[in-house]
């Protein structure tokens, strides 16, 4: 589908481009919110009658985006979750998670598509994202995630967590050689004193 877009869209186009999209994103996206509309020639022409009251909401829009940053900046995205022993987590962080904090943190309300974190985080760590507060106002950020307040304050010291299981396989790795040594001397006894004991209960 053909449309004219009434506002910058990242990787699509500039306020006043006209792009071919599919139909279900133009349907189900950019013209329900205002963000394009149908290209006709009567769509044009009242474009261009709208054209300095879209790039004046347009620059509105920016102003305020850039207003945010130092808020977004400094928000402590902190996401404690449970984890198995080798830090893998109980579900996930999702990017709905990460803008759900930022309205708790900062008080910055964004939709969880402004949040370009990919896929979910699914482990435990500090991982690097950024948040589109606008197309051309997009703001890197940290998260942190841990299972305690502690383990986060340990990543974001910039320390690596060592996980149960992670510990328990280094013992293991060194214990064998001991133990076995262990092990092996009475069983090479045994059959040492087997014979005494055998003659004794044979007098």
């Amino acid at each position: 589908m053909k449309v004219i877009l009434t506002e910058k869209i990242t990787k699509l186009g500039n306020i006043g481009d006209t792009v071919e999209v599919k139909t279900g994103f133009a349907r189900n996206f950019l013209l329900p919110n205002g963000k394009a509309m149908r290209w006709t020639r009567e769509n044009v022409a009242l474009f261009e009658a709208k054209k300095a009251e879209l790039v004046a909401r347009e620059a509105a829009a920016k102003k305020e985006a850039e207003s945010h940053v130092d808020a977004v900046k400094n928000a402590k995205l902190h996401m404690i979750r449970q984890a198995g022993d080798t830090g893998q987590l109980y579900g996930s962080v999702s990017s709905r998670d990460i803008a759900r904090a930022l309205k708790e943190i900062a008080n910055v309300n964004i939709s969880s598509a402004q949040v370009l974190l990919g896929s979910p985080i699914k482990s435990i760590g500090a991982f690097d994202t950024k948040i589109a507060l606008h197309p051309d106002v997009i703001v890197p950020v940290k998260v942190y995630v841990a299972q305690t307040q502690d383990e986060i304050d340990a990543l974001v010291a910039g320390k690596v967590l060592t996980f149960g299981t992670k510990k328990v396989e280094e013992e293991t790795a060194e214990k064998p050689a001991e133990e076995k040594a262990a092990e092996e001397k009475p069983a090479a006894e045994a059959p040492a004193e087997q014979p005494a004991a055998e003659e004794a209960k044979a007098e």
